[in-house]
């Protein structure tokens, strides 16, 4: 059998120097890597502040003390049938309260139940009516101002000069008070006579302007006044008030008269003394009227059965007050319903909108995202850079499809650098051995 030639040295390809990366491992690859650890991407917003996602799910996951977990509502007090009522109930709590700081007064508001403070048959916005409730506040007797006191100085109140009070007649506190206006204040003295210090610097007498008269030789005088006492021009009717003074009670107090109490067909006031009450003390008067509330008391007489003087246009000012109310109440009911749903449609987008941005950045929050990992990736790798240090320079690789003389390609065979070489050659002589052994076998 013939011998299998030995391959020529010259007809082997030429031997290039690759690099370590050209030569096949004869183990499993090796895998360059780093000892530094790369920080974790960092996520951004869209205000540039940075967020850690590893806390926005703490804040979802975990209870923590001040955690509150965001649950759907599916109840809330203002859209329950009770509400409403409540929401009333407490306004006038509110109110009842304020009052009673204001006047010192319980209750603060009384009814006014007769005509004799109206000026005329028809309400006036403004005066006091029947059917008004009117605040009494408690001040002391020298903060009160008769009318006589007012003409001088031009206090007005109700549309009339004085203050206008609320007393119990002879101070018999059962029925309700008598709401009037204060025309002077007396001062009984011990000898039964009675002194009327407002009426100091009034014109008197027999003066064409004159605004009272006494018994006296001239008509004029202040103290120790006995028999009658006259006054002129009272009221917006301009009335003409007689008072005797033996009528009045052995004690001090308020002269008192309501603006529309008029003799019929006369021009002459018909004053709450002695026919109502004696001189109205101090000690019996609730309060003086400082403020009312139109309209609304004439609910009550209704009930009562008392109405009968409460003017026609005082119940057409309820009825247009009471839509008005419950129009307002309604318009904030469906306005605080309407933002509460506005709320919570906006919320419910601002949690969508976060989902979505944490699943999927946006474009402005990847890209910062990528500029930040570019910016880490810039940063030298010093073990890296001296691994490649070592590493023998490239050289071209020359192709394997060059050819030798024509014919077939030659094959190329890659061979390590300088610490390789030994391995390979052992190897070679290795293979030539085993083909010297092959021959042979064939041989025989």
């Amino acid at each position: 059998m013939p011998r299998r030639r030995r391959p020529d040295p010259e007809d082997e390809p030429e031997e290039t120097e690759t690099t370590v990366e050209d030569v096949e491992p004869s183990g499993p690859p090796r895998v360059r890597r780093s000892t530094t650890t790369r920080a974790p991407p960092k996520a951004w917003s869209i205000d540039g502040e940075t967020a850690d996602p590893s806390e926005e799910e703490a804040d979802d996951d975990s209870p923590g003390w001040f955690h509150r977990s965001r649950r759907p509502v599916f109840f809330r007090a203002r859209d329950a049938w009770w509400f409403e009522p409540l929401v009333a109930l407490m306004v006038i709590i509110v109110l009842l309260a304020g009052l009673f700081a204001y006047t010192q007064n319980w209750p603060p508001l009384y009814v006014v139940e007769s005509s004799s403070m109206q000026h005329g048959t028809n309400d006036n916005v403004g005066l006091i009516n029947t059917g008004d409730l009117v605040l009494a506040q408690q001040v002391p007797t020298t903060s009160i101002t008769p009318y006589v006191v007012g003409l001088q100085t031009g206090y007005k109140t109700y549309g009339e000069y004085g203050d206008v009070l609320l007393y119990h007649a002879n101070g018999v506190l059962g029925p309700a008070p008598i709401v009037h206006r204060s025309l002077a204040y007396l001062v009984h003295n011990p000898n039964g006579s009675y002194d009327i210090p407002d009426l100091a610097g009034l014109p008197c007498g027999h003066a064409s302007d004159r605004v009272y008269y006494v018994d006296t030789p001239t008509g004029c005088g202040t103290t120790d006044l006995r028999g009658n006492f006259t006054l002129f021009g009272i009221g917006w009717q301009s009335v003409t008030v007689n008072v005797t003074f033996a009528d009045l009670g052995d004690h001090s107090g308020f002269l008192t008269m309501g603006d529309n109490n008029i003799n019929s067909g006369t021009a002459t006031g018909e004053e709450d003394q002695p026919g109502l009450s004696t001189l109205v003390e101090p000690g019996w008067i609730v309060g003086v009227a400082r403020g009312m509330v139109p309209w609304v008391g004439s609910l009550k007489l209704l009930l009562s059965g008392d109405a009968n003087e409460v003017p026609s246009q005082s119940w057409q000012f309820l009825g247009i007050s009471i839509i008005a109310l419950f129009g307002i109440g309604a318009l904030i009911h469906y306005g605080l319903r309407a933002e509460g749903v506005e709320d919570d449609r906006r919320r419910a987008l601002e949690e969508e909108e976060a989902a979505e941005e944490r699943s999927h950045p946006s474009r402005w929050g990847a890209l910062r995202g990528w500029i930040s990992r570019a910016d880490e990736s810039e940063e030298p790798d010093e073990e890296a850079e001296s691994a490649e240090d070592r590493l023998p320079p490239r050289r071209p690789r020359k192709p394997a499809h060059t050819l030798s003389g024509g014919g077939r390609p030659r094959p190329s065979v890659r061979r390590g650098d300088a610490h390789r070489a030994p391995k390979r050659a052992k190897r070679s002589s290795r293979s030539s051995k085993d083909d010297d052994e092959d021959d042979d076998s064939s041989g025989l």
